[in-house]
């Protein structure tokens, strides 16, 4: 999930193959295996309620591992996908929080692009997932205000691919 230096928030991150040497290499090379690791799972076409548990942990952990070492963006990502994988898993309060604390991050620290994008998207995620349809349309529209704002046509279109997974029956 990452190019070059810049974290992505759908794409797989590469990781060097070397050991990590100093604390901070490890907390990085941990952070990226645990994020794949989630993204494997969530990917999986029939996951059992250990891979469920297992991808919960895998996501906090990660979460974790970049708050050691990483940038606001990547607390913003990480929030961002702990808060898809409980959303996935239809558990909304969860999802909520964890959607919150990413929008959070990304307001205090002025991150925007793709990260402020998909704060909203899983804002948007979280309350299709709790049925308040109110809060859906108008995390939708935000999202899509915000998508149409990221700067690199690949990242927007994946942006746009996901948006377009968010049951919105009713809404």
């Amino acid at each position: 999930m990452e190019s070059a230096l810049r974290p992505r928030p759908i794409r797989r991150w590469a990781m060097a193959r070397a050991k990590p040497r100093t604390e901070r290499e490890w907390h990085r090379r941990f952070g990226v295996e645990l994020f794949n690791g989630t993204w494997d799972l969530l990917e999986k076409r029939r996951r059992s309620r250990e891979d469920d548990l297992r991808m919960v942990h895998m996501a906090h952990a990660s979460r974790y591992h970049w708050s050691r070492v990483g940038k606001p963006v990547n607390f913003a990502i990480g929030e961002w996908q702990v808060s898809h994988v409980y959303a996935v898993l239809r558990r909304p309060e969860p999802a909520t929080y964890h959607a919150e604390r990413c929008l959070a991050i990304c307001k205090a620290h002025r991150v925007g692009d793709f990260a402020l994008a998909f704060a909203y998207e899983a804002l948007a995620r979280s309350a299709a997932v709790a049925g308040r349809r109110a809060d859906l349309r108008k995390y939708l529209a935000a999202a899509d205000r915000a998508g149409r704002g990221i700067a690199e046509k690949e990242d927007r279109d994946e942006f746009f691919r996901q948006l377009a997974t968010i049951a919105t029956r009713r809404a």
